[in-house]
This record gives C-alpha cells, structure tokens and sequence, in this order.
C-alpha cells in the first residue's frame, strides 16, 4: 500500500466512507464513542468498569491502550556482517542465524537486511529481536523443504504437529518484530508448494486425514511428527506463543499457505502490512489464532482466500488446548481479492469474542464475501460479541454478509457452536449477488444479528436466511426498498 493511501486511510478513522450512498439512510449514529479511563489486564475485565447500557464500542480505546508495539535496543546487525550476499544466488540461511544469535547474545537489537535479493531457508527469530528490511531489500525463501527442516512445533489448520519450520518462526519469544519496506517472497506457485493442495501426488489430503485422526485420538503432539516425506504445507509466518508482537511496514507475498499467522499470542500490532498473494490456495493474509488483543490497521490484503480469518483451533484439539481469540481490532484495512474481507472460521472451537473492525474498505470481482462467519457441528466453541461499522463495500461475488453453520456443508455433528450477538452497522454495498446469506441450524439457530443504517444498492438474487433468531433489520435498504426481517 504506498504511503499517501496509508495516510487517508489513517485519516479516514471514525469518519464514514461512501457518501454518495447516504441519501438513503434517514440517519447515522455518532462515529465515534468516548473511552473511559483506567487499564485492565485480560479480556474478561476489559469492559468490566464499563456499567449497564454503555456502548461496546467504549471497550475498544481500553483494549487499544494495552496493545503497545515492543521496542528494541539501538544495536544493528547487518546480515552482511556475517556472510550474507544479496544476490539472489547466494544461500544466506546461516547467515541470517548467525545474525540473530548475535544480537539476541547482545541483550536484542536490529537485525539489519540491506538492500538487496536474499535467498534463504527458515530464519527463527529470539527474545528482543527486530528482523528490518530496507527499501529494496527481498528476503527470497528457498523452495527446497529440506531448507525447513528439523520439524517445529507448529499448528497446522487449528491442529498442533511437529512439521516443517514456517518460513519466518519464533516459539515462546518476548519483544519480536518484523518492520521496514522490503519484501519476503515465499516464492510458492503452481510447481512449488501449491501443488501438495491438488489432487494428483504429491499431495496433502492422506496427511491432513492422519493428523485429524491422530489429534482425535489424542496422540500427544511431540509424536505427531510430519516433514520429510510428507506434503502439509508451512505458513509463511508464524509467530507461536509469543509475546509483544510487531509486523510493520513489509509486504508479503506467494506463501505455500497462510501468509500471516500469529498463534496463542498476546499484544500483536500489524501495522501498514501489505499481503500480495491473490493466486495461492489457502493463501490468506493475516490469520491470529487463540491470540488476545490483536490490532491489525491500515493493511491492504489481496489474497487466494480470507484476507483476514479470525482462528482459535479446530475440533478436538481446539477443545484440548481450549484457548479463544479475543479482543482483536481490525482498523481502516483494504481488502480486495480474498474468499472474505474480514472472516471468523472456521476454526472456532476455542471461542471467538470481542472483535471490532471499522473504516474498512472491500472491493473486487474475486471478492466473495464481505463480512463472514463460518463454522460447524463438528467445531463447536462461540462466536459472539462481534461489532462492524462503517465499511464499504464496492463488489462482492456472493453474499455481502454470510453467517453459516454448515461450513463444509455439514449440518450434523457433535458440537453445536454457539454463534450470535453479532452487529454491523453503516455498512454500505454498491453491487453483489445478495446482501444476506444466513444459514443456522433447525437445532442451533443463529442467535441475534442486528443490521442497522446499511444500504445495500445492486442486489439481483433473494437473500437466503435460515434457522435465525432475533434478526433485527433497522433502517436497512436493499435495492432502493426498506428491508423488513422475516416473521
């Protein structure tokens, strides 16, 4: 996203987008609700001093002030200063080992990446650590899953294993950070790591139907060991039980699946981050899972799936490790290609709460849907306490806004998750199929979704809505004409 976008986008907060469609709405509430002092130190008791009656809204300057960005030494290690060569030949995978336990010997600082391609295997970042790319500089990630190895302790779609190393990784760190204006290429394509999601060997179907199996019968996870000789895909990035979290300013590109993914995390800020990444499968930009308080602003996310996917595991070993994503921020972000703008799912068993996003922009023909949630009888876990408002929505492919408990189209199962309390509000759509695509369950219903001050201009199929209790519609317009819920 270049800087003069970055800075309207900024400017844009608590302000609405897409004038040209107010005529329609009788009226719009304030833009912006007034925090409330003090601090809190868990999700729980955010809002706890909020008192009856207040605004949700109000927790989002509390949950804001404890997400502060980590700050390092003013100490710099080049990774030329141990060996590595920026000319897109040269392996530079010890190098850039060497560079961080250097610096994290130290007591933390910069690790430096001039100008320049480098070409590298896994690089594992320690406590205190700022990998930094400068303008020009490309960290090119070797191809060879050789490189990737030995396995790490890892999740893979909401399931914990021992696998192949993510491409840039920390486990258990304080104070890491990835910032500056370069780029890391994942260099994935349709011969290189995209292949193992096909159907003809290799790939990753008898592997994912195995660490299904073995997370169901609770096979501990050091034995769950994947890596050579299988074909379940890295992330990109994964940041894994860490701490203070910052990812500034870079560009993302061609993962082998996930680009962006912090897991069982606490204080992560990704900030002006732009994930380029349209033709992968499963390539979404930016997934935190079972992670507490989250800001993610003023990104531009062009993806092959959810441009941002709110996780928190998958079936039992969700239920086993039984840890939610909570109060995350999703703030003044551009969503174009992608299956959702911002997602929820369908990893859901630990529990979603608590989400905010506001001031978003989503637009394109390979934009299927704006605002979804997705989850099953199998996932079981909550999604609730779910806030959107003024987003803006050029063109969808599907449904504007989709809430389905049939991901998969599995309507039958064990764990009935618990899905409501959901309100979006000043949400303006300019053309797609449908605004609503709601499907509950006769058993589970969809419990409370309110739609209010929204216009929705060039709808051209009926909405689908199922299963649903306590629609609310408010001031809500579809193709000129005032939306009524159904009885």
């Amino acid at each position: 996203m270049d800087r003069t976008r970055r800075r309207f986008l900024a400017a844009a907060a608590g302000t609405a987008a897409g004038a040209v469609l107010a005529p329609q709405l009788a009226g719009r509430a304030d833009a912006a609700t007034a925090g409330t002092t003090g601090s809190a130190t868990t999700g729980a008791t955010a809002g706890a001093a909020l008192g009856p009656g207040a605004s949700p809204w109000a927790r989002v300057p509390r949950i804001r002030r404890r997400i502060r960005p980590p700050r390092f030494p003013r100490r710099t290690f080049p990774v030329t200063g141990h060996g590595a060569v920026g000319d897109g030949t040269t392996m530079c995978t010890d190098a850039f080992r060497q560079a961080v336990e250097a610096c994290a010997a130290a007591g933390g600082g910069r690790v430096l990446v001039p100008a320049g391609t480098y070409l590298t295997g896994a690089i594992h970042l320690a406590d205190n650590v700022e990998l930094h790319l400068e303008e020009g500089a490309t960290i090119r990630f070797s191809r060879d899953p050789a490189d990737y190895l030995p396995v790490v302790y890892t999740r893979y779609e909401g399931i914990e294993l021992m696998n192949y190393s993510p491409f840039v990784y920390a486990y258990e760190r304080t104070n890491v950070a990835i910032t500056g204006s370069g780029t890391l290429d994942g260099q994935a394509d349709a011969t290189h790591w995209w292949d193992w999601s096909g159907d003809p060997p290799p790939t990753e179907k008898p592997d994912k139907t195995l660490l299904a199996a073995m997370a169901e019968e609770g096979v501990p996870v050091a034995e769950r060991v994947f890596g050579d000789g299988h074909h379940l895909r890295p992330n990109l990035i994964q940041l894994y039980r860490c701490r203070n979290v910052l990812i500034e300013g870079v560009t993302v590109k061609d993962s082998p699946m996930w680009n962006i993914h912090p897991v069982l995390c606490t204080n992560v800020t990704i900030r002006e981050v732009t994930v380029d990444s349209p033709n992968g499968p499963n390539n979404d930009g930016c997934d935190p899972e079972s992670c507490v308080d989250v800001l993610i602003e003023r990104c531009e996310f062009n993806t092959g799936d959810d441009c941002v996917a709110i996780k928190a595991g998958k079936n039992a070993d969700g239920r086993r490790v039984d840890a939610p994503s909570e109060n995350v921020l999703v703030d003044s972000c551009v969503m174009r290609d992608g299956n959702g703008g911002v997602t929820i799912g369908s990893e859901t068993t630990g529990g979603v709460r608590w989400v905010f996003a506001w001031n978003c922009e989503m637009s394109s023909a390979r934009l299927e849907r704006a605002v979804r949630i997705k989850t099953n009888p199998d996932r079981g876990g909550y999604v609730k306490d779910i806030y959107f408002r003024d987003i803006e929505v050029g063109q969808a492919a599907d449904a504007v806004i989709e809430v389905a408990l049939n991901y998969e189209n599995k309507d039958t199962g064990p764990y009935f998750p618990d899905v409501g309390d959901i309100d979006i509000r000043r949400l303006r759509a300019g053309r797609a199929p449908r605004a609503f695509n709601l499907i509950g369950n006769p058993d589970n219903p969809i419990r409370g979704v309110r739609v209010t001050d929204s216009v929705f201009q060039e709808m051209t199929e009926e909405d689908v809505v199922r299963d649903v209790k306590d629609l609310v519609l408010r001031n809500v317009w579809i193709n000129g004409e005032r939306a009524e819920a159904p009885s």
